[in-house]
């Protein structure tokens, strides 16, 4: 069943993350962190302390497993579907929640 979701995961095409910034849209000032939500890719949440903690409490392992860099670009709702029940909407509701809570 786990080389089943890791065959469909690796077949998902990722999205490009890295982007580079015009030099006039540098400045000093930091920019403001953006807003996580459950639509946030799991990388993107996973960057920030806080929600990392929040995706190792709800799924542990998650971000250590083989097949991470295939499905880190993309949300739980996305993966939820190629998870075999792995992700509930239970877990979803619940990291959502979480994530409104750190805004």
């Amino acid at each position: 069943m786990k080389l089943l979701l890791t065959a469909a995961l690796l077949a998902m095409p990722i999205a490009a993350t890295a982007q580079t910034a015009p030099a006039a849209a540098l400045s000093t000032a930091a920019p403001a962190a953006a807003k996580l939500t459950i639509d946030s890719s799991i990388e993107t949440i996973a960057a920030d302390p806080k929600g990392k903690a929040i995706l190792e409490a709800t799924f542990p392992g998650m971000l250590a497993h083989a097949a991470y860099a295939s499905f880190k670009g993309m949300s739980l709702k996305q993966v939820q579907p190629y998870a075999n029940g792995a992700i509930t909407d239970a877990q979803v509701a619940k990291v959502a929640a979480e994530l409104t809570k750190l805004s």
